[in-house]
């Protein structure tokens, strides 16, 4: 047997690892302990209550300061990134796609996009990279290409704003996507049309991995979910696979509740 053969092999570590995680809002106690793992590649579901502590996980992970962590850890690839700042946490590959995206008027998709791939590729990137970048995803996500000159979620639908989202995370290519309640406000086409986005995204970037917070049993149905978590006043109440998805849709959430 060769010295190869007899060497230790040791597993990588998850991409994302929540351990304990107790965080606060203005003093109030939101989540109360999450334990929580994401893998590389794979589709995570976050389903519950309103009032259950989801959108406040999905701030903490990107490291929103109005949000206080008071126990526990957040492990990006083994590395504890609790205290890191939001932009450090973009940078190093986490993405969140918001509930509500903010418009900015004045402010062009491709100058806010320019200067968001610029931080993330730690180099001054150009417009005309940048609108070479735009061009071909915007072809594959099916965007009209004037898109990119409209001014960042100035006047759009909710649709057109979740797309955004979409282009976003395609040209930034983060290693873990968040998705915060991304089908919210949507119709059954435009809810296809953005899960459509995200599959075509994944598709050229397979080891991406997605944590998408919601309401609605379809929008884990387009995503294909692999692994679906319940949450519950400020804990995971529950784990399984898209079946428990379902099993929440059609019975809700009352068996549950404290």
């Amino acid at each position: 047997m060769s010295p190869e053969s007899d060497a230790v092999v040791t597993p990588s570590p998850p991409l994302l690892q929540i351990v304990g995680l107790h965080a606060s809002v203005e003093g109030q106690p939101i989540l109360k302990g999450i334990d929580l793992t994401v893998e590389a590649g794979k589709v995570h579901a976050i389903m519950g209550p309103n009032g259950s502590g989801k959108s406040t996980l999905a701030n903490v992970l990107l490291g929103n300061p109005a949000y206080e962590v008071t126990a526990g850890s957040i492990l990006f690839h083994g590395e504890d990134i609790t205290s890191w700042p939001t932009d450090v946490r973009g940078k190093a590959g986490i993405f969140l796609a918001f509930q509500d995206p903010e418009s900015i008027g004045g402010v062009p998709v491709i100058q806010f996009l320019r200067q968001a791939l610029s931080a993330r590729r730690g180099t001054d990137m150009s417009v005309l990279e940048v609108r070479m970048m735009m061009i071909e995803w915007m072809d594959k996500l099916g965007m009209d290409p004037a898109f990119g000159e409209r001014h960042l979620n100035d006047g759009f639908s909710g649709g057109e704003k979740k797309r955004n989202e979409i282009l976003q995370m395609a040209l930034l290519e983060p290693e873990l996507a968040i998705l915060d309640e991304t089908d919210s406000g949507l119709d059954v086409d435009a809810l296809r049309t953005v899960a459509k986005g995200v599959h075509t995204v994944r598709q050229e970037r397979p080891e991406l991995g997605v944590l998408v917070i919601s309401h609605y049993q379809r929008m884990l149905e387009e995503l294909d979910a692999d692994r679906v978590h319940l949450l519950v006043d400020g804990v995971i109440a529950a784990e399984g696979g898209p079946e428990l998805g379902a099993k929440l849709e059609s019975e809700g959430y009352d068996a549950w509740r404290s």
